[in-house]
C-alpha cells in the first residue's frame, strides 16, 4: 500500500500527542487573501526595485517574468500535494510523510528559520514605511529597528485578536494593493509613459555587475524574493473549508494575481521614468515614493505611504500566521516544545504566535548593523528556495518510487505532473545555488568574507546542528 493511501488525512501522525484542533474559519477567498498578502506585490517589488537597478543597471524585467513562470511550476507541485495532504505545516508535513521523520526534521528547521528570517526582513523594511508615514525616522539603524519592533507588535496583535479582525486587516491590505499601487501603475502606464516597450530590456549590465550575464543571473536571484510565500495557503489548510479543493485554488490564484500585478507595476515604473532618475532613486532607502511624487505632485506622498504601509502590515501579519502554523505543526509531533502546540479557547495557537514574533524580534536587532541585516534578507530568500527544492525533490522521489500516488488527490495532472515536478525541482535547485552564490558586486564595498559566504555558512550551520540533534536523540533512544 502506498504511503499516500495510508496517510491521506489532515491529522497528526499516529502516536503523537494530539492538541486542540484549529478552527476552520477560512473559505477560498480568505485563503487567497492570506497568500496574496504574504507574496504581496508591493512588498515583493518595492523591496527589490532599488537593488535590482543598482546591481543590474536595468533590463531586469525579463528575469522577473522568467522567475514568475518557474515559480508557478513550483506552486503546481504544492497544489498537487495540498490537494491530497491538506495539513497544517504544509511542506514540512509533506516532507515528513513522504520522505520520513528525519527528512521532516531537516525540512522543519529550515522552514521555520527561513520564514522567521522572512518576517524579520518584512518588519525591517516595513518599519521604514511605517516611520516614514509618521515622519518620525532619521534613517539610523536604531530608529529602523525601533519601527521594525513596532511593526512586529502590530502584526502580533492582529494575530491574537478575533479572527474576524485579522481577516478584515488582510482584506484591507489586499484592497490597498489593488486600488492603490495597481491604480497608480495604471495611471503611470496610460498617462505618464515616456518610453517604448524596448526600455524594459535596456541597460542590462550597466550597474555594479561586471557583465551582462552576471547582471542577468543576479537579476534572477534578486527576483526570487518577489514570488515567495504562496505556500502560506498550504500551511493553514486545517483552517480552510474543503481544503483539498480550496487550497490548490488559493495557491494558484494568489501567485497568479501577485505575479500579474508585479509585472505590470514594474513595467509601468520602468516606462514612466528616465533611467537616470531610477538609478538616483535606487540609492535611497525608499526608491519609489520620490518617483511617484515627481509625477503626481507632492500631495500624493502621504496617501501613497499609507497604502504601502497597510500592504506591509498585511504581509507581516500574514507571515506571522503562516510561520506560527508551521511551528504549531512541528510542536504537536514532538519536534518542538509541546507548549507551542497549545491553542486558546478561540482555537488560536497563541504560544506559537508569541514564539514567532519573539524570534523575529531577536533577528531584528541585527538591523543595527547594515551588513548583518543584508545577510538576514539573503537567508530568508535562500532558505525558502531550499524548502522549494526539498519539497519538490521529496515529491519527485516519492512519485518515482511509488510512495506518493498523485492520482489519489483532487488535482489530477497525469504525466504532466511528473514533467512539471522535474522542472520545478531543477529550477528550485538552480535558484537556491544562484541566490547563495557569493557576489562581491552585490554587497557593500570591503564587505567581510563571511558576508559573501553567509548563505552557505548559515544553511550549513543549521543542517549541522540538526544533524547533531538527530544523532544525540538516536543515541539516547538506544540506551
Amino acid at each position: 500500500m502506498s504511503l499516500s493511501s495510508q496517510q491521506n488525512t489532515s491529522t497528526p501522525d499516529s502516536g503523537a500527542v494530539v492538541p486542540d484542533v484549529l478552527h476552520r474559519s477560512m473559505g477560498v477567498w480568505h485563503s487567497f487573501t492570506l497568500g496574496f498578502a504574504v507574496v504581496s506585490p508591493v512588498v515583493g517589488l518595492y523591496a527589490i526595485i532599488g537593488v535590482q537597478t543598482n546591481v543590474t543597471g536595468g533590463g531586469w524585467f525579463a528575469a522577473l517574468a522568467i522567475c514568475l513562470v518557474m515559480q508557478l511550476l513550483v506552486a503546481t507541485v504544492y497544489a498537487e500535494l495540498s490537494s491530497q495532504f491538506p495539513i497544517a505545516g504544509g511542506a514540512y508535513k509533506w516532507s515528513r510523510q513522504l520522505g520520513g521523520v528525519i527528512a521532516g526534521q531537516y525540512a522543519g528547521i529550515i522552514y521555520v528559520s527561513s520564514t522567521i528570517a522572512m518576517l524579520t526582513t518584512t518588519a525591517y523594511t516595513g518599519g521604514i514605511w511605517l516611520g516614514s508615514f509618521w515622519g518620525l525616522t532619521d534613517g539610523s539603524g536604531s530608529m529602523m529597528v525601533f519601527w521594525g519592533a513596532v511593526f512586529l507588535l502590530i502584526c502580533m496583535f492582529l494575530n491574537l485578536v478575533h479572527v474576524s479582525v485579522f481577516k478584515s486587516a488582510i482584506a484591507l491590505g489586499v484592497y490597498a494593493e489593488i486600488i492603490g499601487s495597481f491604480g497608480i501603475a495604471l495611471l503611470l502606464f496610460f498617462f505618464f509613459r515616456q518610453h517604448s516597450f524596448s526600455e524594459l530590456f535596456q541597460h542590462l549590465g550597466t550597474g555594479t555587475a561586471p557583465t551582462e550575464m552576471a547582471a542577468f543571473m543576479a537579476a534572477l536571484a534578486i527576483a526570487g524574493w518577489a514570488f515567495i510565500g504562496f505556500d502560506a495557503c498550504s500551511t493553514t489548510a486545517e483552517e480552510t473549508h474543503q481544503p483539498k479543493r480550496m487550497v490548490p485554488r488559493a495557491i494558484f490564484l494568489a501567485l497568479s494575481a501577485v505575479g500579474a500585478v508585479v509585472l505590470f507595476n514594474s513595467a509601468a515604473l520602468i516606462l514612466a521614468f528616465d533611467h537616470d532618475a531610477m538609478v538616483d532613486a535606487s540609492k535611497t532607502s525608499d526608491p519609489v515614493t520620490p518617483l511617484i511624487a515627481s509625477s503626481f505632485g507632492a500631495w500624493v506622498e502621504k496617501p501613497f505611504l499609507a497604502i504601502v504601509m497597510i500592504a506591509f502590515l498585511a504581509c507581516g501579519a500574514s507571515v506571522v500566521k503562516y510561520t506560527s502554523r508551521i511551528i504549531y505543526s512541528m510542536a504537536r509531533e514532538g519536534n518542538m516544545p509541546a507548549v507551542l502546540s497549545h491553542v486558546t479557547a478561540d482555537k488560536v495557537p497563541r504560544n506559537a504566535i508569541l514564539f514567532t514574533v519573539t524570534m523575529a524580534g531577536f533577528g531584528l536587532l541585527l538591523g543595527l548593523n547594515d551588513n548583518a541585516v543584508a545577510t538576514v534578507i539573503a537567508f530568508g530568500t535562500s532558505g525558502l528556495y531550499a524548502m522549494f527544492a526539498m519539497t519538490t525533490g521529496v515529491g519527485l522521489f516519492a512519485r518515482l518510487t511509488g510512495r506518493w500516488n498523485p492520482a489519489l488527490g483532487e488535482l489530477k495532472l497525469g504525466v504532466w505532473g511528473l514533467v512539471i515536478n522535474v522542472v520545478a525541482f531543477l529550477w528550485s535547485l538552480f535558484e537556491l545555488i544562484n541566490i547563495a552564490w557569493p557576489r562581491t558586486y552585490v554587497v557593500f564595498a570591503d564587505a567581510p568574507w563571511w558576508q559573501l559566504w553567509a548563505i552557505p555558512i548559515v544553511l550549513g550551520s543549521i543542517l549541522g546542528v540538526t544533524t547533531v540533534y538527530i544523532l544525540i536523540n538516536r543515541i539516547r533512544k538506544k540506551k
